[in-house]
Formats: C-alpha cells, structure tokens, sequence
C-alpha cells in the first residue's frame, strides 16, 4: 500500500453479521468471497478481516480467511481483526506480503498495549487506538495515549509509518458534543506527520438507515480535511466512495480526470 491517496480499508467482513459469522465457522468460501469482491469491485484497497473472538478454532480459521482471500483477489492487503492474539499470528504465518505488510487491528495503551508488540515481532502495520481502559474523555487524554502508544512502538524497533493512529470514531447521536474535538486530534496527528486511521461507521451508529450514507459521507469528508489518511468503511456505500475520491481530488493525492468516479 502505497501512502498518500487515501487508503480504503472494507469493513464487511465481520462476524458481526450472522452470515459472516456463520461463513467463518463453518468455512464456507462463497459469502466470504461474495462479500470481499463487491468491496474491492467498489474501491476497496484492503479488507479487515474480522472473526469475533474465535476462542476455539481461531487460528485455523484465520488462516484459512488469509489463503482465500490472498488466492482469490492478487494478495489483497488485509487487516487481522480479533481478540484472539494466537489467530493473528496465525494469519500473518501464512500473509504474502508482495502488495504490503499485514495490519494487526489494534492495539489500545492500555489492556492490549502488547498487540504492539506482536505487530512489531512480526514486522507488521499496527492500528493504534487512542484510548485505555475506557474512551478518552479529551484531546489531552488522547495525545497521551498517542505518546505511550507512539513511544512504546519506537522502543521496539517499529518505524512511525507502521503506526496507524485511530482517535475512534465517536456516535453522533449521543456523543455530538465531543465530535468537533476528536476531529482536531486528526489534526494533531497529521501534523505530528503520523497516519491515521478509525472505524468510520461508529459515527453514524443508531441513527435511521437513510441518513447513514449521508452522515458518514459528511464525517469523511470532515475527517479527510483535518488529515485523515485511512478508514475502514463499507466502500458498498457510494456516496461515501465518490465523496473519497472527491476529496482526493481537492487535497492533491489523485490527479483530476473528468471520469475521476468511474476510476
């Protein structure tokens, strides 16, 4: 993955979603690969592959999700999201790196401070959520985290690029006070020249299915414009997409064409 456009991360292969789920159990491939092409058909350039906690067959379902998805799709960069340490390792053993290193989705500076460490051992990306044992109440409080989190992955040989900084997404309908403020810690975080990340999705939780794409739409924007350098979206979402690539256009990273949708 090459930095500077911004970077799509598909959402929608979670065990959140009972077909998921049910796919990943039972290793079914056609739900997995239905759902992984209409993503990158749409614009996707990474997947985050999430298996719930996978407690008992973790790790060989995460290596097989890995294989599938990397045979099937030119070694798509994927993103290994579980609380299941054991199955990440699982799937960065199995990981062709030809398009990228692996992500660990994530690590906090706090109960899974050590997902930085496995990142680091395995010479893989690392997304970086800003909090401790519970939301930060501030931007102080994230910058603090920042700064643990930041240092700690220094100490263990990691380059700065490798870390993906996530402020987290707050949900407007209950928490439209602290939204203005998670957005200038983006700020902070470009011009500190870290990557940055989160799971955009958050934001319009709760609110009625039709106002979703058009909330999620403006949050991007917003977030893009204070240096935002990656999320994990549904990239199905296009209203989303084509405000994605709009921004691109105005903030430099793409070069205009008229037909800068259809690419």
């Amino acid at each position: 993955m090459v930095m500077g456009k911004f970077i799509v991360i598909g959402e929608r292969l979670s065990a959140t979603a009972s077909s998921v789920n049910r796919a990943f159990a039972e290793m079914d491939p056609e739900p997995i690969l239905e759902r992984a092409s209409a993503q990158l058909k749409a614009g996707a350039v990474c997947l985050d592959v999430n298996i719930g906690p996978a407690e008992d067959n973790g790790p060989e379902i995460m290596k097989w999700v890995v294989r599938l998805l990397q045979d099937n799709f030119d070694n798509v960069p994927l993103s290994l999201d579980t609380s299941n340490k054991a199955a990440i390792e699982a799937g960065i053993s199995v990981y062709n790196r030809s398009r990228g290193k692996p992500i660990v989705n994530s690590a906090d500076a706090a109960g899974r401070l050590d997902y930085m460490d496995l990142a680091a051992a395995n010479d893989a990306i690392c997304i970086a959520l800003c909090n401790g044992d519970g939301i930060a109440r501030d931007n102080d409080e994230r910058m603090g985290y920042c700064q643990t989190l930041l240092e700690h992955g220094l100490e263990l040989g990691m380059s700065e690029d490798d870390i993906w900084f996530d402020p987290m997404f707050l949900v407007i309908k209950g928490m439209q006070d602290k939204v203005k403020e998670m957005l200038e810690c983006i700020h902070m975080f470009s011009e500190m020249g870290l990557h940055s990340t989160g799971g955009l999705s958050n934001s319009s939780n709760g609110m009625p299915k039709a106002i979703r794409p058009v909330m999620d739409s403006s949050m991007i924007a917003m977030a893009m414009m204070q240096g935002l350098t990656s999320a994990i979206v549904n990239p199905n979402n296009t209203r989303l997409m084509e405000t994605i690539k709009s921004c691109d256009i105005i903030l430099g990273n793409t070069l205009y064409a008229d037909s800068y949708l259809e690419l």
